[in-house]
């Protein structure tokens, strides 16, 4: 896999691409150009939040994610995601939703996961996470 397969984005960074913040969309544009990871939960939380808060329908959020699923690679969120996620929630005292977005860019081999949602260079089993949109 590219380069891009290294760094896995959380569901935030895809939402700021439909920022009325037009600095802020362009960022979320700018991390996700030459693609990365994303896992199933994402793609779901994006059509829950999109649906739900921005009314968007099921044409309109197909026409987002289209353009993300082609040019990232999907992780599944199987057994072994969930298993890994409680542990990591157990031992970070995190959410489970959160964690299981880890545990997905952990067992993906990521090593940096772009997120608003923790701390921003904080260590999670060797994986960082960094908030792009703090700078």
């Amino acid at each position: 896999m590219g380069v891009g397969s290294k760094k896995f984005f959380d569901t935030n960074v895809l939402l700021n691409l439909l920022s009325a913040d037009t600095d802020t969309a362009q960022r979320a544009e700018e991390l996700l150009a030459d693609g990365g990871v994303i896992s199933v939960q994402v793609l779901n939380e994006f059509a829950s939040v999109t649906s739900r808060k921005l009314r968007m329908t099921i044409p309109e959020i197909h026409e987002c994610l289209d353009p993300i699923r082609a040019i990232c690679s999907v992780e599944p969120i199987t057994l072994k995601t969930h298993l890994r996620g409680l542990d990591l929630a157990e031992r970070y005292k995190f959410s489970v939703y959160d964690s299981v977005i880890i545990a997905a860019a952990l067992l993906a081999g990521c090593k940096i996961v772009y997120s608003q949602d923790w701390r921003d260079g904080q260590r999670i089993d060797g994986l960082l996470i960094s908030n792009p949109f703090s700078r």
